[in-house]
This record gives structure tokens, C-alpha cells and sequence, in this order.
């Protein structure tokens, strides 16, 4: 028997439509949904363990998304063709549905929770991860998992100055902003993207947007899970609470912990301080009872140390570091640190430093970028480590993680639209985080905006990044400039915003609480546009402008474009010429054919090597034009010419035949010209009759008088 199948349609107001429908697919989930917009499908679901471990104290959610190969009808690259880790578009879709699910779950839900998201039908015109969202909420508002907020995810762009939800890619490439949002009904959770210097109020304007259309998502959700019969949310056994201990715990500890959040200290020296508190606060329980309630104590110890922490800045404008609210920690930078990497540089801001490299590359290093939904390669890409050394920590390296994925993609975002046009390199940027208390993937543009300018990469202007936090009790609140770790795990916002002095390229936001308001929104942004542009002053003061040129060891690039039908003699057979040439050169050549055209690339240190290869090209593709003089030099002698070469392209050679040495007979080549002789002929075209190329010397010199005859 065919389920019964449950459907809402949601009107785009331009044409397009999206559905959600449940009862056919996955019924042994908890909640599970098909999601389409015009040919492109997902499919949602939401499993939950009936019990959580007493161990945790935490939600262990696990959000994934995949695309399929079959769902845009290709193969999977590799030996084994199958679809395997995940790759790193998919890693920050799973983040961005995370980061607006992860906060709206019950703070005491700690059973262990799934949501996989798959992309089974895929068409072009249609982006997929701008629909992830979508289908996670309304997977788990058809479930009984306590999940009381749905939220929606779409991506806004703006294309000749009007906004669009949820744009194609083809649309996408005409926009200056493309950003996704995230939120409930009445408040935003999460945005990211990269825009082309925009204001402050034009983000904002953005976001309203965004959010309206979410409202009518969400609305769509709420039918479907009346239509479909909204079910009884299950009941689950929630922490342990015990009002005595934690009456205990907050008398004992409240005051210490505060006044030593008031007078402002380092990072290990606060640690080290708060841990001396929690020492004394155990010191009132027996072994008994800190046996039984141990974990009580450490838990009412966190609560307490947020809410001193936090009181300190909503009452004094104090922070743990002594700073004002919109005060930024003092900043040192450096560049050329490495002495044979093509341009590096050093940011340290407070207890945060940054080492960033670039390397210079032809388009043979470009990344590849081959998923269902997207092929392509990147010719700027940003790749961020942080190892655990950089947090005074150790701990087993498994791989790159999905924040280092995510840090590292808000970076090359915010970098890559100041990357000119007609940058002829393929640019890679590291950043190994070496400390960090506070946001390490600002640190990271700052040091990448060094860097390329220390490179000589001719940055069209510099960009500067800040994270800005918030503290709010529900009435007042308090707006901080580059926050400290801790400040971002005990406030309610982590906001970085990276820019140029006339814009915004790039900004993620995480909101922690309901309610987020416009207002503050607005502060949070101004704030940040007064630290960005700090940081930025500081950044030009150790670099200006970028280097007028590459460094002497690193590789110098030069392009040219030869017409199609020349590229064969470059390669020679089975490659020979080409290999030759970059041997006895010391460069490497690199030829793309490009509407009919060859689109040659010569990467080299050595600028006679460079020169070497120009010189070979403009031999290969010499192609003299009738009438014209040009120099030659003898290299042959024959009993009826002499074969000459063109002296500006080596190698192309080409007849003089003794008809067109002189005017006057000549009976032996010698008596006109001899090997090694320089000088100029006409190019005369092709002979008729002989199809070859012909050339005079003659033409060039003065025709004597002829001598009358004699009658």
C-alpha cells in the first residue's frame, strides 16, 4: 500500500516554488523529509537516542550532509568510485545547518541526536546547501525530538541593485553580496558570506530581507506538522539539579571569582586564579559528597564564573582583561619573516598570533574543485591550521577538523574578491595559528593581507578582520570589540566582520540567545567598522602597498596567447620541444587551449630563462608579413641561394635564391653573400608556382640605370 504523503508549497513570489512533503521516504526515522526546489532534491533526517548517557553533559548532535554523484547523473573521482569523506563544501554546509540547529535545542537535552541531509537529485540551476536548512528543521518538526524553534536557512544575493532568495549560481556570479542566513521566526541565529565592500546598512538591509523569507518557510513548516499530525514530544530525563549545592557553590565563589574578573589579568595567570577558586569551593564538600555530586559542583562552579564574568562587563564596562568594551589588545606585526617562502608575515593582537606564507603557482596548482553540485577550480585558496600547541594543549591530530575547514573558508572569503582580475599566479595562503585567546581566523586575513602584499601580489586594497561579542542580561547590554576566548564562550554572540576602509568583503555571526535585537545588530556593526579600521591602520603602517614586484627567488610569471593552430609545434612530438625548452631554461611552461587559442604560462626565476622561452614562442609563431623588410643571417650556402634565418625567430628558415641576391647576374652565390653575413631581404609571400616562401634581397637595393641599347 502507497503511504499517504503530506505536502506545502512554498512560493518564492518570482516564479519558483519549493516542497516539502513527508510519509513516503526513511518512515523508520524519527522525522524525515523530502525537500525540492525545480529538479533538485534532499532528503532530511532526524534520529535521537531514548536516553542519553549520564556521562554527558552536553547535546552530541551530529549534523551531516552529502551529495550523491548519481544525483547529477556523473561518477565518483578516484580508483574505487564511491563517494567517500566528505569534501569541504559539504563540511561547511553541515556547519551552517549546525550552527542555527546546535542553540535551539533544550539546554538539557543530552541524548545522542543525528540529522543527515542527502542530495539525490541535483539541477543546475538550483544551489542545494541554501535548502539544507530548510529540510533539517522540517525533518525534526515531523518528529518528536525536543526541538521546540524551527528555523529556515536561505541565501540572499543582490543582482543590479535588488535583492534575490536563494539565486542560482549563474545568477550568483552577477551579485555583490551572497550570503546565508539562519533563523527562527523571531530572531536571527547565524549569517556568513562575502559581499564586495558593501556598508554596514546595506548588510543589515540584506538580513531583513533574508529573514522575511524565512518567516514564510517556517510558516510552511508549521502546516506541514499540523497537516501531517504534530507528535507528542517525547519525554527525556533532564540533569540533575540540587538548589542546596548550588546556593553553596555561587555564595562560596560569586565574590572571588568577580573581583578577580575586575582587575584584569592574562589568560594563564586568570586560569590559574579561577582554578584556585574552585579548589577552595570543592574544599567545603566531603570526599562523600563530591563522590556523588562531583560533577554538581563543577557545573554550578561554570554557572557562577559566567554569571560574575558577565556582570563585571554589564556593571563595570570591565573586562577579564582589563579592557574597556570597545577597547582592541595591542597589535605587533612583521613581514618577509621567512627568508625563502614567496611573502610571509607575523600577526600577533594580544594573545593571538598568526604565521601566514603565500606561494606563487601557474594554473597547473589550482585547486580542483569536482562535487555533484559544483566543478571548477580555485586559482586563490586559503588553507588554516590550528594545532593544539596554539591553546597550551595536547591532543591527538586526526585530520583536518571542520572548524579549520570553516576559519579557513571565512578567510579566503574575505581575501579573494581584493585578488585582481588579471592576477596571472595561482595563489596559495597558509596560516599556521601559533597562539590563540580570541578570534585566530581574523588574525589569519590580517596576516594573509601582509602576506600577499609582502609577496608582490597587487592587492586591488587591504582587508583587516574583527570578532565582536555580546553580553546581555535581557535589558542592558554590552557590545565588546575583539574578544577574548573566554568572552566568546561566556557571551551570547560571536560577530567577525572583515573589510576593506570603503566596505565589508566577509562576515560570519553566531547568535547565542533569542531576540537578537535589530538595533543591536547595528551597534555590534559600527563597533566593529571603528576596530576594523584600526587594525587596518596598523597593518599598513608595517606594509603600505604591495611590493611592486615578486622577490628575486620566487617565480616570476609571464603570459602569452598564441593562435590554436601553434600549439602543437610548442609541445613538439610527445612533448619533445616542450620538455627541451624547460630543461635548458629552468622554467616551467604551462599552455591551455582557450577558445582556439593558446594560453601560454612561463613560471621562472631566472629572467635570461624567461626571455629564452619568449624568444622560442615568438620563433615558433613567426609569421612575416608581405612587403616587409626583415634582418636575416646566411647559415647555408647552395649552389643556387643560400638558405637564410629570420635573426628576431631563430629557426624559421627560408630560401634566397640566387635570382634575388642582386640586380646584376651573379654567377656564384659567394661573390654576394657568404656564411654568417647579416642583412635585410622583402618578404615577397608565397611563389605561385613553386608554393614556397620567397624573399629577395634585391628588392631592397637600388635598381641601377639601364644602358641604352645601341642602334
Amino acid at each position: 500500500m502507497i503511504p499517504q504523503l503530506f505536502v506545502e508549497k512554498i512560493d518564492l513570489g518570482d516564479g519558483r516554488s519549493i516542497t516539502i512533503e513527508t510519509g513516503r521516504l526513511a518512515k523508520q526515522a524519527d522525522g524525515s523529509v523530502v525537500v525540492r526546489m525545480g529538479d533538485t532534491m534532499i532528503l532530511a533526517t532526524a534520529v535521537s537516542a531514548r536516553s542519553a548517557n549520564p556521562a554527558v553533559d552536553f547535546l552530541p548532535l551530529t549534523v551531516d550532509y552529502r551529495e550523491k554523484f548519481a544525483a547529477a547523473g556523473r561518477f565518483p573521482g578516484g580508483f574505487f568510485k564511491r563517494e567517500a569523506r566528505p569534501s569541504d563544501s559539504e563540511v561547511l554546509t553541515m556547519r551552517l545547518v549546525d550552527r542555527v540547529l546546535r542553540p535551539l535545542f533544550p539546554d538539557d537535552y543530552h541524548a545522542e541526536t543525528q540529522v543527515m541531509i542527502q542530495l539525490m537529485s541535483h539541477d543546475e540551476e538550483v544551489m542545494p546547501d541554501a535548502l539544507a536548512g530548510l529540510a533539517a528543521s522540517a525533518a525534526l518538526a515531523v518528529s518528536d525530538i525536543p526541538f521546540y524553534n524551527l528555523i529556515s536557512e536561505v541565501r540572499v544575493a543582490r543582482i543590479d541593485g535588488k535583492f534575490v532568495i536563494n539565486p542560482s549560481r549563474t545568477e550568483l556570479e552577477k551579485s555583490d553580496i551572497d550570503m546565508m542566513i539562519g533563523a527562527s521566526l523571531d530572531s536571527v541565529a547565524m549569517v556568513e558570506g562575502e559581499m564586495k565592500e558593501i556598508s554596514e546598512a546595506e548588510m543589515v538591509e540584506a538580513i531583513k530581507f533574508a529573514h522575511e523569507a524565512i518567516k514564510v518557510q517556517i510558516q510552511a513548516q508549521l502546516r506541514l506538522q499540523a497537516a501531517f499530525g504534530k507528535k507528542e514530544i517525547r519525554t527525556y530525563e533532564g540533569e540533575k539539579e540540587n538548589e542546596e549545592i548550588y546556593k553553596k557553590v555561587k555564595a562560596a565563589a560569586y565574590d572571588k571569582i568577580y573581583n578577580i574578573a575586575k582587575v584584569g589579568s592574562a589568560k594563564h595567570e586568570r586560569s590559574a586564579a579561577f582554578a584556585e577558586v574552585k579548589e577552595e569551593v570543592k574544599a567545603l564538600f566531603t570526599e562523600e559528597e563530591l563522590a556523588a555530586d562531583g560533577d554538581l559542583v563543577s557545573k554550578y562552579f561554570y554557572k557562577t564564573n559566567k554569571e560574575a564574568v558577565r556582570n563585571v562587563v554589564l556593571e563595570l564596562g570591565v573586562r577579564l582583561d582589563g579592557r574597556k568594551t570597545t577597547d582592541i589588545r595591542p597589535i605587533w606585526c612583521e613581514i618577509d619573516y621567512l627568508p625563502r617562502v614567496h611573502g610571509s608575515s607575523l600577526f600577533t593582537r594580544g594573545e593571538t598570533q598568526a604565521l601566514a606564507t603565500v606561494t606563487l603557482g601557474t594554473s597547473r596548482e589550482a585547486n580542483q574543485i569536482d562535487s555533484p553540485s559544483e566543478q571548477g577550480e580555485e586559482k586563490f585558496y586559503l588553507h588554516y591550521n590550528f594545532p593544539p600547541f596554539s591553546t597550551g594543549e595536547a591532543k591527538p591530530l586526526r585530520g583536518t577538523s571542520r572548524r579549520e575547514v570553516g576559519h579557513g573558508n571565512l578567510a579566503q572569503r574575505a581575501l579573494k574578491n581584493m585578488i585582481p582580475a588579471d592576477c596571472p599566479y595561482t595563489i596559495r595562503i597558509v596560516s599556521e595559528v601559533l597562539e590563540s585567546n580570541g578570534s585566530s581566523s581574523m588574525a589569519t586575513v590580517c596576516a594573509g593581507t601582509m602576506a600577499l602584499m609582502d609577496a608582490g601580489v597587487q592587492m586591488v586594497k587591504p582587508v583587516s578582520g574583527i570578532a565582536m561579542g555580546l553580553i546581555t542580561d535581557g535589558e542592558k547590554f554590552a557590545v565588546l570589540s575583539d574578544i577574548l576566548g573566554d568572552e566568546d564562550h561566556l557571551g551570547d554572540m560571536d560577530f567577525k566582520v572583515t573589510g576593506t576602509a570603503d566596505g565589508i568583503t566577509a562576515c560570519q555571526m553566531d547568535i547565542k540567545i533569542d531576540g537578537l535585537r535589530y538595533d543591536i545588530m547595528e551597534q555590534a556593526l559600527g563597533q566593529a567598522r571603528e576596530g576594523r579600521l584600526h587594525i587596518l591602520g596598523k597593518l599598513t603602517e608595517t606594509i603600505a602597498a604591495p611590493r611592486a614586484d615578486v622577490k628575486a627567488h620566487a617565480p616570476k610569471i609571464i603570459t602569452r596567447t598564441i593562435p590554436g593552430n601553434f600549439i602543437g609545434a610548442l609541445i613538439g612530438p610527445g612533448g619533445k620541444v616542450i620538455q627541451e625548452l624547460q630543461k635548458a631554461t629552468g622554467t616551467t611552461i604551462v599552455i591551455n587551449e582557450v577558445d582556439e587559442q593558446g594560453v601560454i604560462e612561463i613560471l621562472g626565476t631566472d629572467p635570461a630563462g624567461i626571455e629564452a622561452v619568449l624568444a622560442k614562442i615568438k620563433s615558433i609563431t613567426f609569421k612575416p608579413q608581405m612587403g616587409e623588410a626583415y634582418e636575416v643571417k646566411v647559415i647555408k650556402m647552395l649552389d643556387f641561394g643560400a638558405v637564410v634565418e629570420y635573426t628576431s625567430a631563430p629557426g624559421n628558415e627560408v630560401l634566397l635564391h640566387v635570382s634575388e641576391l642582386a640586380w646584376e647576374r651573379t654567377e656564384n652565390v659567394t661573390d654576394v653573400v657568404n656564411m654568417g653575413d647579416v642583412f635585410e631581404v622583402k618578404y615577397l609571400g608565397v611563389d605561385p608556382k613553386t608554393k614556397k616562401e620567397k624573399v629577395s634581397r634585391k628588392a631592397l637595393l637600388q635598381r641601377p640605370p639601364r644602358e641604352d641599347k645601341k642602334e
